[in-house]
């Protein structure tokens, strides 16, 4: 029989020991070992079956048990001890408030997905895991972040093989009474009161609203809002559109990121209200996914006692609204039909806003654009005054990938500037690393991140450590591998196999993420024999263990899994190599820590960030990786390996064969010599072990570990990314919010008024003559050269702009290169509205030398010249 209904009862407590709900519902237990250990040491076996869920826990531990526990003295000390310690983590003063009054009261970080514990599975990969990793190391730093989502009834799916390898998907119901969530709602004496409801106009037939629940989720210091559609007042299509994780398109899609954006911005307000919370000061937007919040906030500017016109809410808005982009590709981006926002929009999403002025919002209206596209990413940096990418190359291909929106500024100037993602170190560290460095070190060197301390430890301790560490894998894969083959209709009796699959004294290189195509995912697929030579070497082999899933809809990718799948099936090298279906924050704990190397090959500059490296690195693991997202700019030749890549006007079929050539080449002749202790010119030398065993320590290997974790260590945790988010993006925003709210918003509405007026005079700027004076026919460096650059500014002033002299080295077609800029002076009114302006600039180079004049708007309220992407060159 099946139930017709089902839901989650949860367990009452006994008073002494009633502190282990909140210990099981305030999520940093996922990053918390001591409380992790607590609810463990309770019931080790109810801990296990409960999938070391705490919520799931309590569920499962008998009332009988419970009052056992209520009982035992000892207990009752441990439970109220860390319910003590969970106190001071939440009230203690942390990093963020030695920042002064100054910095910003509250932060709203919007994400369509959040990646915290496989416990709340509401992520599909690094954009996901990033976002959970941002609020945890908030929490420890104790920035006042509010994060904003959506809750998924079915989460991302579930990810198992066919017998013939094709990737099949899965979407077992979440519910919601289950996790480690509680339903907001009204104030009321007994804590029942009315669930909160958000409610969305939505088209055809009139009348009809989205409605949607908001479930509350404690990650440590930072609450997280998670929207939910699946409530009684909404009709069945509308009850479905938080159905899951990017699951949809079209209407579906949209309909939800309406609801992340526009609907999170009132759930903050609400909470607000319930709370006594401050107000966001900076809405971030991580992605374009939530760019609607910014409409919201200006609907509400719109819409006040004293409203503001379109251009002052928009300048208002832009001010603290900070936007981050994560896709190096067009094609990541999602994109609407401008018709099929309006649609939406008509039906009074936004009432007090001019549907139009939405639709221009992210209309492709530039050189190469569709102007019959909506462009989230374009949106979200038009209502942003700040942006980034996240990693300095992912900055600089953003820069490139946009620079259609600044026309006329080098890609360069365009305003998108990087911040380095960084993992949440307590969440990605094996206990074991820890411990080590509290035994030896004290926790005093856990606490204050003294990562440099790697090289006092001993070779042999960090070798031990490591092997220990891939026992743990192959313990782990061998588990799974067996359920995987018995999903893919295996019986027992096959399956004898996998309880020697892997070794724990060889060379374990691991593999995972998403499984879109410019991964590559089976490029060490590309000359099979010489992957079978590398996994079955008799005195330096290798082993993979490989992970990842594809979207559902991306059959390319389904077909590269299936292509691997296939080749670790091979009886002849299925010992060596595996492929572990449902990846997941479980699975990646004791992948990270097991990998020797870990192996990334993406199409380069293709991967964004790509952050499995750095948990693997925190690890001891040594990274294999393409010189792309992070890598690029933190390998250093001692803390891993960079695969060379194929020149831009190779074929993909030519680049490919290079890059995995270059791949195999590494393997063989350098990484694998290494960690058997060989020498690494030839990959021969002093002859290796006759057969893979327990071998002397390599220490050249152990030197790199210890380097890895010195130098990445720092360099790769969220801590840092924080703060470098604080101090170059919150801080300034929050200031510029500020200074355009004072006064009634009186300068948000002297600055819509100039820009309206710089834009209307633009047209008729021009550079009308620039002479030069003091270069001889012979000049050399050090020779000063004045320049006079006569500009027609017709109705502006020369408050209102800055004239430029770009000067630097003369390429082929007159292309300035390593330029530098210095500002003219305004010298005299020429009167009509033409002013001279001058300047000196020191000739500071040999070889050709070239210079130009140009003019730019200039205001105390812009962050950067070419913010709106006005510019007049001579």
């Amino acid at each position: 029989m099946k139930a017709i209904r089902r839901f989650t009862v949860r367990t009452v407590l006994p008073e002494s020991i009633r502190p282990l709900a909140r210990l099981a519902t305030n999520l940093r237990w996922s990053w918390h070992r001591p409380t992790r250990e607590l609810f463990e040491s309770l019931n080790p076996k109810v801990w296990a079956e409960s999938d070391h869920d705490p919520v799931s826990f309590l569920g499962l531990v008998s009332r009988e048990e419970l009052q056992r526990l209520a009982a035992d003295l000892d207990v009752v000390r441990r439970v109220h001890a860390a319910a003590e310690d969970l106190d001071r983590y939440l009230e203690q003063p942390r990093w963020y408030q030695s920042l002064g009054d100054g910095a910003p009261a509250c932060i709203a970080y919007f994400s369509p997905e959040f990646g915290i514990t496989e416990v709340l599975p509401q992520y599909s990969g690094g954009l996901g895991i990033l976002a959970g990793d941002h609020l945890k190391a908030a929490s420890d730093l104790g920035v006042p972040l509010i994060g904003v989502g959506l809750l998924y009834q079915a989460g991302y799916f579930k990810q198992s093989l066919s017998r013939d390898a094709w990737q099949q998907e899965t979407y077992p119901v979440l519910d919601p009474d289950g996790l480690p969530l509680t339903l907001l709602r009204e104030a009321s004496a007994d804590g029942n009161g009315k669930p909160i409801q958000i409610s969305l106009p939505l088209p055809l037939p009139h009348g009809r609203r989205l409605l949607a629940h908001v479930w509350r989720a404690d990650v440590g210091r930072v609450p997280l809002l998670l929207l939910d559609s699946n409530v009684p007042g909404n009709d069945e299509a509308a009850r479905g559109i938080t159905d899951r994780l990017y699951g949809g398109g079209g209407d579906h899609r949209l309909q939800q990121e309406l609801l992340l954006g526009m609907g999170g911005v009132k759930a903050i307000r609400i909470f607000q209200r319930l709370t006594g919370s401050p107000a966001p000061e900076v809405f971030h937007t991580n992605e374009g996914h939530a760019g609607f919040l910014g409409v919201e906030r200006i609907q509400e500017m719109m819409a006040a006692a004293a409203p503001l016109s379109w251009d002052e809410a928009l300048a208002a808005g832009r001010a603290s609204t900070v936007f981050t982009t994560h896709t190096p590709v067009p094609a990541g981006i999602d994109r609407f039909e401008v018709s099929q926002i309006q649609h939406f929009f008509d039906a009074g999403l936004a009432p007090d806003v001019p549907v139009a002025k939405i639709l221009n919002l992210g209309r492709e209206d530039y050189t190469d654009g569709n102007p019959f596209v909506f462009n989230m990413a374009v949106m979200g940096l038009r209502l942003a005054q700040r942006a980034n990418g996240v990693a300095k190359l992912h900055g600089e291909v953003s820069r490139g990938m946009f620079s259609a929106l600044w026309p006329g500024f080098d890609p360069s100037e365009v305003p998108i500037t990087s911040v380095t993602n960084g993992v949440h170190v307590p969440t990605w560290v094996d206990p074991r690393v820890s411990a080590l460095a509290r035994d030896q070190f004290g926790s005093d060197a856990e606490t204050q991140g003294r990562w440099d301390l790697a090289y006092n430890v001993s070779d042999e301790d960090v070798w031990a450590l490591r092997r220990e560490m891939r026992v743990s894998l192959v313990e782990d894969v061998r588990r799974r591998l067996r359920a995987a083959w018995k999903k893919r209709g295996a019986a027992d009796a096959e399956l004898a196999w996998t309880d020697s699959v892997l070794d724990p004294d060889i060379l374990t290189i691991g593999f995972a993420r998403r499984v879109p195509t410019y991964k590559r995912l089976t490029l060490m697929l590309r000359e099979p024999e010489r992957l079978k030579a590398l996994l079955l070497h008799k005195t330096h082999p290798i082993q993979l263990v490989i992970a990842g899933k594809s979207h559902p809809a991306d059959d390319a990718g389904k077909k590269m899994i299936q292509d691997l799948v296939r080749f670790t099936d091979d009886p002849a090298v299925r010992h060596r190599i595996v492929f572990l279906p449902n990846y997941d924050i479980a699975m990646a704990r004791t992948l990270f820590p097991g990998c020797d190397v870990w192996l990334n090959n993406p199409l380069r500059p293709l991967e964004a960030c790509g952050t499995s490296g750095m948990k693997a690195a925190l690890n001891g693991s040594l990274n294999l990786s393409v010189l792309d997202g992070w890598w690029d700019e933190m390998y250093d030749g001692e803390n891993g390996w960079a695969i060379p890549t194929a020149n831009n006007d190779a074929s993909p079929e030519e680049r490919d064969d290079i890059e995995a050539a270059a791949l195999y080449e590494l393997l063989e002749k350098q990484v694998a010599p290494r960690f058997y202790g060989l020498t690494v010119s030839d990959g021969a030398g002093a002859a290796g072990p006759s057969q893979p065993g327990p071998q002397a320590v390599p220490t050249h290997w152990v030197s790199m570990i210890k380097h890895t974790m010195s130098h990445l260590g720092p360099a790769v945790s969220a801590d840092r990314m924080l703060k470098d988010y604080v101090n170059v993006l919150y801080r300034p925003a929050a200031v510029a919010g500020r200074r355009a709210a004072e006064d009634n918003f009186s300068e948000a509405k002297a600055l819509a008024g100039w820009i309206s007026r710089v834009r209307a005079a633009w047209p008729q700027i021009q550079v009308e003559h620039v002479d030069s004076v003091g270069v001889s026919e012979d000049p050399q460096i050090g020779d000063i050269l004045q320049v006079n650059a006569y500009v027609a500014l017709h109705d502006l002033t020369p408050d209102d702009v800055s004239v430029e002299v770009a000067y630097g080295r003369a390429e082929d077609g007159d292309e300035l290169a390593d330029v530098t800029v210095a500002e003219l002076k305004s010298i005299e009114d020429l009167g009509r509205g033409r002013h001279l302006f001058s300047g000196t600039l020191v000739i500071d180079r040999s070889g050709s030398f070239g210079y130009t004049v140009r003019v730019l708007p200039k205001h105390i309220a812009l962050a950067s010249r070419a913010e709106l992407g006005l510019i007049v060159n001579a």
